[in-house]
């Protein structure tokens, strides 16, 4: 027991780096993938075809392989090179993956909203702007709920990945104290932190779920 309280220190300055990720993706690529589901849905096919091909990019390559490319690759850019430190390169790896992710999630809430309703904006005098806005996008955000909940909980454990550009986030700090100490308590530890994250998710989503439930009653 001394043992996890000596350690639980630098898992927990671990765990900020982990969290600091997470929420600084969430805010950005909800945001994001939300306009490009916009761009997708609205009619314009260069937009379309734009979009379909950047989240199939995004989908069809692993995120480390991203990140890898956006640290270790723009930097040597024939005429415009880019560098990044370590950590801005995974907020924009992370944030361009899971926008393409989040978008597909949100074209197919807005696809799944009946047409009727677009019509009954039109009735009421809205334009199409007014419409997403204040009918159809309310009612999108009840159905993306659950898929919603089920990627940000992925997101959290995708954090991990982050060791490979020797960032100290949760998992690296485990692995250095457990290579240090020849024990493997730290991951146990780790795996604590983990699900206590996703655990607070879980519950979160939960309780949107129920509320939206209840104004639809």
């Amino acid at each position: 027991m001394d043992y996890v309280v000596g350690i639980l220190p630098q898992l927990a300055q671990g765990a900020t780096v982990t969290l600091k990720l997470f929420f600084i993706t969430l805010a950005l690529a909800v945001p994001l993938g939300l306009a490009l589901a916009l761009m997708r849905v609205s009619g314009i096919r260069l937009l379309d075809w734009a979009v379909n091909g950047y989240i199939w990019l995004m989908r069809g390559t692993p995120l480390m392989l991203q990140m890898l490319f956006i640290y270790y690759a723009l930097p040597f850019l024939p005429g415009f090179p880019i560098r990044l430190p370590d950590f801005p390169a995974a907020v924009v790896a992370f944030a361009l993956n899971y926008a393409a992710y989040f978008a597909e999630i949100f074209r197919a809430g807005i696809q799944s909203v009946d047409r009727g309703q677009y019509e009954a904006g039109k009735v009421l005098g809205m334009n199409y702007g007014q419409t997403m806005r204040r009918i159809v996008l309310p009612q999108m955000v009840r159905r993306v709920l659950p898929p919603l909940s089920n990627e940000t909980i992925t997101l959290v454990k995708d954090t991990s990945l982050i060791y490979v550009l020797a960032l100290n986030d949760l998992l690296r700090e485990a692995r250095g104290l457990v290579q240090r100490d020849f024990n493997i308590t730290p991951f146990v530890v780790a795996a604590g932190f983990y699900l206590v994250m996703t655990l607070v998710l879980t519950f979160v989503f939960q309780r949107m779920e129920k509320r939206y439930a209840l104004h639809d009653q």
